[in-house]
């Protein structure tokens, strides 16, 4: 049984380290299953061990797909070993809601000219900013416009806004002072070297949605600057420099698991419910590179995955031949000769019912992974001293990113790595 916080219910403590290590055995251990992506191979290597299993897969449609992405560990009817792994993956990817507390209503009309769906992240992120010390100035980290920093201002606080595009910087100072608040907009690279000369001790950051090392970045500096509450809301793990991920605990550290960048995007893939026309463009896009693809080994006679670029969506207007053949000519292959272009685009949809039901095995990893690294930074800021609690800040259909990360640094605290 995992431990848990016996007041809230949120990962603390000891429990941050149990989840991390079990987590840790669980995706270690199937990484043949999650690490190949259907897109890219034929035929993947797990496929020989559990043939039924593919084969089951592999009939499916894709509407059947579509309806299992967001819960596959509800399928019933699945061959071995995949109700096993769903049960274990459902287990270890449990993750308590952190408590609310109730938000003072807004005395501005700050929700202007934000996405609704924006808002709604932001109202739901700050309802779950509970410190034993209340802060004084916010520190609103790659803020964009500030949203985030004027919606959590009370009373006498202050706010500091740090943002890279200088655009964003003078239309979010603009907004301040027409609702006459006390913020600060800065233009700064949060990974220049000065960036740490822009953090006091007395400021409490929070981050929501900041990518991969511009997060990072913050839990390195913020710590090491004294600072005594920061909340984070992690977002793209695999938008980092290096070239394959680097471990910030011990506990990271000392796993066998090595990370690639395609294997950090692995979380990316759960998206939430998106239009019909936004599905069939989407559909319509990875069909035809899927058909691509096949016509691309056809040409090479080389039986492996060939990078495309990303492309304009006017691509999708052009007809499947001339897309194919454009396609083809920025990678510098003919295709002289005549294709069964009918045919090929067939092909791809077929794949794609093929490609996207085979991901139900990998997106039982999903979430897994994803805590794996969420895990791994709060026990990097317990490290720095911090006492570190982590839950959910929001329901999934609102964001599927929507883990949490609170940490408080009490006076008796000291860092101790």
């Amino acid at each position: 049984m995992l431990a848990r916080d016996a007041d809230a219910g949120v990962l603390t403590g000891e429990a941050l380290l149990a989840r991390f290590m079990a987590l840790d055995a669980f995706l270690t251990a199937h990484q043949a299953l999650w690490k190949p992506r259907p897109f890219t191979h034929l035929q993947l290597p797990w496929e020989t061990s559990h043939p039924e299993l593919a084969r089951w897969l592999r009939q499916r449609s894709l509407e059947n797909a579509e309806a299992d992405h967001h819960q596959p560990w509800l399928i019933e009817d699945a061959p071995a070993p995949f109700p096993e792994l769903a049960a274990i993956s459902c287990t270890l990817s449990a993750v308590p809601e952190l408590p609310t507390k109730k938000l003072q209503a807004s005395i501005h009309r700050l929700n202007v000219d934000v996405p609704g769906r924006k808002w709604q992240q932001i109202e739901a992120f700050a309802s779950r900013l509970h410190f034993a010390a209340q802060p004084t100035h916010w520190l609103d980290w790659c803020a964009g416009k500030g949203h985030l920093g004027r919606r959590l201002l009370q009373g006498d606080q202050q706010l500091t806004c740090l943002e890279y595009d200088p655009a964003l910087v003078a239309s979010g100072q603009q907004l301040s002072q027409r609702h006459h608040l006390p913020a600060t907009h800065r233009q700064q690279d949060v990974l220049a070297a000065d960036a740490a000369q822009a953090i006091q001790p007395e400021y409490t950051p929070v981050a929501l949605h900041a990518c991969g090392d511009l997060h990072v970045r913050l839990m390195q500096l913020a710590s090491t600057s004294g600072c005594v509450n920061m909340a984070i809301a992690p977002c793209c793990y695999n938008r980092i420099s290096a070239s394959e991920y680097q471990p910030l605990s011990d506990a990271a550290k000392g796993s066998a698991l090595q990370l690639s960048l395609d294997d950090l995007s692995l979380p990316q893939t759960e998206t939430v419910t998106a239009g019909e026309r936004v599905r069939r463009q989407r559909d319509t896009s990875m069909a035809r590179r899927l058909a691509f693809d096949q016509l691309q080994r056809q040409i090479t006679g080389r039986d492996e995955y060939l990078p495309t670029p990303s492309l304009p969506s006017a691509w999708l207007e052009k007809t499947f031949a001339q897309y194919c053949i454009d396609l083809a000519a920025l990678k510098h292959l003919s295709t002289a000769g005549s294709p069964d272009w009918q045919a090929l685009e067939a092909a791809g949809y077929q794949r794609l019912a093929q490609v996207r039901n085979l991901e139900l095995v990998r997106s039982l990893f999903r979430r897994p992974l994803e805590l794996w690294l969420a895990l791994d930074r709060a026990l990097f800021l317990v490290q720095k001293g911090y006492e570190v609690r982590l839950g959910t800040f929001c329901d999934t259909p609102l964001t599927p990113r929507n883990i949490m990360l609170l940490a408080e640094r009490h006076p008796h605290q000291t860092a101790c790595g």
